[in-house]
């Protein structure tokens, strides 16, 4: 089948299960390149009709600190005095460059997560 650009719901789901079909392709066949380009429609399709929200930091760090086991206290040496960490995780203090570099390091997300586009 010749692929183009998927363009309805009804063309992305058939994508999505031919993919699915071809899924385990054996490098270097036609379906392999088949896969490949069934892939990049997909996500094209996905990316047009399906945006991802835009993933809050603190909730990020929260959720991180939950993970871990962490108190307020356990992030003074990323963020600064004990009230400079409560201004930030409760929103009152924005988070600073070198704020997020340490916390990016140190949870191990994207940089992404720190940049807010408008």
């Amino acid at each position: 089948m010749t692929w183009k650009v998927i363009k309805t719901e009804e063309e992305h789901k058939i994508a999505c299960l031919r993919a699915m079909e071809i899924f385990h392709a054996e490098p270097d066949t036609p379906e392999d390149d088949e896969l490949g380009v069934l892939l990049v429609l997909i996500k094209d399709f996905e990316d047009k009709h399906y945006p991802m929200p835009e993933l809050d930091a603190l909730e990020v760090i929260k959720i991180k600190m939950k993970e871990m086991g962490m108190k307020n206290k356990d992030l003074e040496p990323l963020i600064g005095t004990k009230g400079h960490v409560s201004a930030v995780l409760s929103g009152k203090r924005e988070i600073t460059l070198k704020m997020a570099q340490r916390l990016k390091d140190y949870f191990k997300i994207p940089a992404e997560v720190f940049l807010h586009t408008a």
